[in-house]
This record gives C-alpha cells, sequence and structure tokens, in this order.
C-alpha cells in the first residue's frame, strides 16, 4: 500500500518505519528541509530504542523514503497520515494550526480518491474540520478517519508492532476495509481492531490518557499521605496493585508525570470540557496535583539545608521525563533544576540521552557530567528523578566517597531504604520513612 505520513517528529517516524518494516511503500514528509536531510542519512532526531535500525533497514530496502515536498508525498500516496504536532495553546486547547495546514495541502494537491488518517492527538471535532478544510479545495471523493496513537516512549516500536489495540474511527465501510488491510500484520495474535464512530475514537485517546494521569497523581498523593502517618507507599501499592479491579499498572509513586503527551491531554481535555459546558472536576485535580508533584522533590532537598541552598552543589541524576528517551518536555527535572537554580544552588546534572535536549532548555546555567559517578564530586546531595537501569545499582561506596554529605533524595523509590542507612546514608524517598545511618 502506498502511504505518506506528513510529520517526521515522534509519532510520524515510529508509524512510518513500523508500516514500511510491514512491507507498505511509505514516504515520511516534513518541510524542515534539514531535519530530512539527517533521516535520509539516518540520522535521528530523537531517542528511541529500536528505531534508528528500522529506518536504516527499510531506507536500504527501498520501502521508506523521507521528502521536504509534502505535496509530492499527498500526490503519490493512497492513504495519508496526519502526524504534525498539537502543541498547547495559552488556554491549555490543543493548536490544530499545523493540522489543518496539512489538509489544506491534502485538498489542494488531491489526484485521486484518498484515505486521510488523523494520527495526532486531536480534540473531538477536529476529523469534521479537517475534512471540511480538505473539501474547500477538492471535488474528488475522500475518507477521513481517527486513529489515535497509543505508544509509550521508550517502547514505542514494541507498542506499534505488537499492539494493545488498534483504535480507529471511521466514516464508511470502505474506509473500514482499508484500515483492516493496512493493520492485519500487526493483530494478527488476536489483540483487537476495534472500530468505532470517529467521535468516539478521538475521545478515546484523551480519556485513556487522563485515566493514566489520574492513576498517577492519585498514587502520589497516597505516598504523601504514607509519609505523614509512616505507613510504606511500596506495601501500600501492592496492598491495592493484587485487587483485580485495580490492577499495578501506572501505580508507582514519582516526582510527577511529565513528557509530550499526558500534560498536554489533560489540559486539552479539561479546555474542552470547558467549551462544552461540562466541568471535569476531577481532571482538573489531577492537572493541579501533578504540579504540585513537581515540586515535591525540591522541598524535600530544602528541608535537609535548615540554612538554605545558596551554594550548596546538588547533583541530579535523570533530566528525561522517563527512562529509554530524551524527551524532557514537562520533566519533573527542569522543575527541580529551575528551583535549585533559583534557590542558588549550583546543579551538576547527568542523563544517559537527555543532556542535549535539556541543554537547549538550561543553557549553561548548569554542568554536564559526561557520567553519573562525575556529578557527585564534591555535591551535598544527589536528587535522582529519572529511573534509567544505570541508576538502579550503582557503587554506592563510590557515591558515598565522591558526595561532601551522604544524603540521597530519591524520586523514583530505586533503593531500599534499610540498605541505604547500614551503608551510612540519609535515604528520603517517596511515600517511605526517611531512614538515616546509625547514630
Amino acid at each position: 500500500m502506498k502511504v505518506a505520513v506528513i510529520g517526521t517528529g515522534y509519532v510520524g517516524l515510529v508509524v512510518g518505519a513500523c508500516l514500511a518494516e510491514a512491507g507498505n511503500d511509505v514516504v515520511g514528509a516534513d518541510v524542515d528541509e534539514a531535519k530530512i536531510a539527517g533521516l535520509r542519512a539516518n540520522r535521528l532526531p530523537i531517542y528511541e530504542p529500536g528505531l534508528e535500525p528500522l529506518l536504516a533497514r527499510n531506507q536500504r530496502e527501498g520501502r521508506l523514503q523521507f521528502t521536504p515536498d509534502v505535496g509530492a508525498a499527498i500526490e503519490r500516496s493512497d492513504v495519508v497520515f496526519i502526524a504534525v504536532g498539537t502543541p498547547p495553546d495559552e488556554d491549555g486547547s490543543a493548536d490544530l494550526r499545523h493540522v489543518l495546514a496539512v489538509a489544506r495541502t491534502i485538498g489542494q494537491r488531491m489526484n485521486c480518491p484518498k484515505v486521510v488518517i488523523t494520527k495526532s492527538t486531536v480534540p473531538v471535532g477536529t476529523a469534521e474540520r479537517v475534512r471540511a478544510e480538505i473539501a474547500a479545495h477538492t471535488q474528488l471523493p475522500f475518507h477521513v478517519c481517527s486513529n489515535p496513537e497509543f505508544l509509550k516512549e521508550g517502547a514505542a516500536i514494541e507498542d506499534f508492532m505488537k499492539p494493545d489495540r488498534v483504535v480507529v474511527g471511521v466514516d464508511s465501510p470502505e474506509a473500514a476495509r482499508v484500515l483492516e488491510e493496512l493493520y492485519a500484520p500487526f493483530v494478527r495474535t488476536g489483540n483487537p481492531l476495534i472500530f468505532m464512530d470517529i467521535a468516539s475514537a478521538e475521545m478515546t485517546k484523551y480519556a485513556a490518557n487522563a485515566m493514566l494521569a489520574t492513576r498517577i497523581s492519585f498514587m502520589n498523593q497516597i505516598a504523601r499521605l504514607c509519609e505523614a502517618v509512616g505507613a510504606d507507599v511500596t506495601l501500600v501499592r501492592r496492598g491495592i496493585g493484587t485487587d483485580r479491579r485495580i490492577g499495578s499498572a501506572f501505580l508507582f509513586p514519582g516526582p510527577g508525570y511529565g513528557g509530550s503527551c499526558f500534560p498536554k491531554d489533560v489540559k486539552a481535555l479539561i479546555r474542552t470540557g470547558e467549551e462544552r459546558g461540562v466541568p471535569l472536576d476531577v481532571i482538573a485535580a489531577v492537572d493541579a496535583a501533578n504540579e504540585r508533584q513537581k515540586r515535591m522533590l525540591f522541598e524535600k532537598l530544602a528541608r535537609h539545608f535548615a540554612g538554605g541552598l545558596r551554594d550548596v552543589a546538588v547533583a541530579v541524576w535523570g533530566l528525561a521525563f522517563k527512562a529509554e528517551t530524551d524527551d524532557v518536555r514537562e520533566s519533573p527535572a527542569l522543575v527541580l533544576v529551575e528551583a535549585l537554580l533559583r534557590a542558588g544552588a549550583t546543579v551538576r546534572v547527568h542523563d544517559p540521552a537527555a543532556q542535549e535536549t535539556a541543554r537547549r532548555l538550561l543553557g549553561e546555567r548548569v554542568s554536564y557530567a559526561p557520567h553519573a559517578y562525575a556529578a557527585l564530586e564534591g555535591a551535598a546531595a544527589l536528587a535522582i528523578v529519572t529511573e534509567w537501569l544505570e541508576y538502579r545499582n550503582p557503587d554506592f561506596e563510590r557515591i558515598k566517597r565522591l558526595l561532601a554529605r551522604p544524603l540521597i533524595v530519591d524520586g523514583r523509590n530505586l533503593y531500599a531504604p534499610e540498605r541505604l542507612a547500614r551503608l551510612g546514608f540519609t535515604y528520603d524517598s517517596i511515600g517511605r520513612r526517611l531512614t538515616c545511618a546509625p547514630s
């Protein structure tokens, strides 16, 4: 099948590479000529495990190509995915300018009937706006579908190739048949391909992310209460996670959710509710709780320095919003670093993948360590924000030698408090008792 994917960001690259891997003839299009030149040379603008070899192999074998000519990509394809960004506007609503600009180009370059699929995360009603924009520029027949993505950064290739489900909103049986053929290789093991009306498909994406964000914020608040009453959130999580009605996923407390999806989608859903006169009090509370949670690591650190943090050196492990990505959008680590800088602290950071993306925002106001231990030299505290594998079992004796003060504030509960106390650390984690070295 001849497929165009308009937009070569995170979603567009994963969609294009995986569809090409399944044997389709795919062209990825983007107006950013520098990005296209890099992709043609197999230089990725993002870090995503498994994506680089997939791009290289499919370009080499001729199933995947990239072009800055969006109109030409549309003309040569039967199926067109819209996968451009929908950044949050100032009021929290999704900015649809890029989506509608692509729809306009589709209408202007329509040379035969096509199936147009919105892959970007868009509010309910966007497909109809896309349809109207295309129709304003062509008399040829076309179909508009909604196919929301449910990709986890760091595991996106696996999620696309072996999805839990594929949700598709269609406007006709003909469009459904095209999508069924396109996704057949990915649902052979029996995971469902779920067809529904377009508005329901658009809503499903926001509802799913809002539910997951709710679970995260709920558990973060339970963790705060655990600290106040002397309970252990790790045991509480096990106790509720084994309830089949609840399950164990997304119940790990942390420094707040970030990334490109949850913060943006929660705010967009709240805005949609306001526009339709439907107060979403629970979702609004989730958003507010998450903003508070992002300040928690700084508050924990500050409590250990009665004289304030001015001129105190603090090491920060992890800048990405989660492990296995270089994405720092809405990352709790950036909130922590900015708060430390405002307090006058000296900040040394390390991240296995996200240092360059973070540098674009933090500049040279912090120092960037070439490896994790280099960030610790002379620091009065270590703050852990991202759960990278290399941080999970470090050399604690080395850490203790390098730190000027054996203090670890752990936003991911990576270590056993009793062990850290025996090793001579003051260890402050989330939802568990503060532990200190025996006196």
